[in-house]
């Protein structure tokens, strides 16, 4: 048996300090790690805060790349206990993102999700998807209510192809934007097309990178018509998005739902996984799965943990959700 120590990612924001606490244990449970770990508890080492498990024997190659893509926990040690006080040995991870990190992290605009957060929500896709053990760079991601662009990024420095549909066109040209600056910044090959598609709206293609390019893909259009401006686009082998805060009423949420989740539904790849987080303050989870369920063809999935990731944001956020999803292969 060898016993590891993973460290609590450090949040940037004390309205995120939690956050990582909270979501780390499940998020390693749900990785392809999570059948062969046991005994995983938290633990406090020189005031930081940690995630201690054990494993049947060492790590493997395969074993540390995962490890180290997860969002929530950082450094990973090898743990043992001694007459002076633990003993920590640093574990190489193997784990290099395709892109610099930064261009998730420097990308600021209001209303921005967490970057880790959105990260946890990639891998949770991944995880309980069909695609669990296929690397990120033969993976593609959609956003369906893309914003600014948050998960399009995350999923870019993951190493996926990725895609979003975002109907606010100062969102669209902003992202669109910052893509190509930051590329010309970092010396980062990248092609850049626009293109009008008729009677739906308008689309960037970006091709970033020489010897693994990546494909991303952003639209301007409403999130109901996303077959038809994401057309002779591959289709997603998973589906990850962080519905709308501003909606106060359920009609609103329902309405929307009701509307796109088919939608989104026909265009993930048989076996692929979704993951959706929400305002559970004032959308019950009971209510969201009630929702996924009318909508058909994803089986939801609500047994522990996945029905423990609620979490607390701020005053105003009080209960985020997430719920994830599986398309039958």
């Amino acid at each position: 048996m060898t016993t590891y120590v993973a460290q609590i990612a450090p949040q940037r924001s004390t309205q995120y300090s939690a956050l990582a606490d909270a979501l780390a244990p499940h998020e390693l449970a749900l990785s392809p790690l999570g059948k062969d770990i046991s005994g995983v508890a938290p633990l406090t080492l020189g005031g930081q805060g940690y995630l201690r498990f054990d494993l049947a024997a060492a790590l493997d190659d395969a074993q540390r790349r995962e490890l180290g893509m997860l969002a929530m926990t950082s450094a990973v040690f090898e743990y043992r206990e001694s007459a002076d006080g633990p003993w920590l040995r640093p574990v190489d991870l193997g784990y290099q993102p395709a892109f610099p990190p930064d261009l998730l992290m420097t990308r600021r605009y209001r209303g921005k999700t967490n970057e880790l957060f959105t990260l946890f929500m990639c891998n949770v896709a991944r995880h309980s998807s069909a695609f669990a053990a296929s690397p990120w760079h033969d993976l593609r991601v959609f956003d369906p209510l893309a914003g600014g662009g948050t998960t399009l990024l995350a999923a870019l420095v993951l190493g996926a192809h990725a895609s979003g549909v975002e109907q606010d066109g100062s969102d669209v040209e902003s992202t669109a934007t910052f893509i190509q600056q930051y590329a010309r910044e970092q010396g980062i090959a990248c092609k850049a097309t626009e293109e009008r598609l008729k009677k739906a709206g308008r689309r960037w293609q970006f091709t970033l990178g020489k010897d693994t390019p990546r494909q991303c893909v952003l639209a301007l259009g409403d999130t109901v018509q996303s077959a038809e401006l994401l057309r002779d686009i591959k289709r997603p082998n998973l589906i990850v998005t962080d519905l709308p805060y501003g909606i106060q009423h359920h009609g609103e949420l329902t309405g929307l739902l009701g509307a796109a989740l088919p939608v989104w539904t026909e265009l993930l790849l048989p076996g692929g996984g979704m993951a959706l987080a929400w305002d559970a303050t004032r959308f019950p989870r009971a209510e969201m799965l009630a929702q996924v369920k009318m909508a058909g063809g994803l089986e939801a999935l609500n047994e522990p943990p996945y029905d423990q990731l609620a979490h607390r944001v701020d005053r105003v956020i009080k209960q985020r959700d997430v719920l994830v999803a599986r398309k039958p292969a």
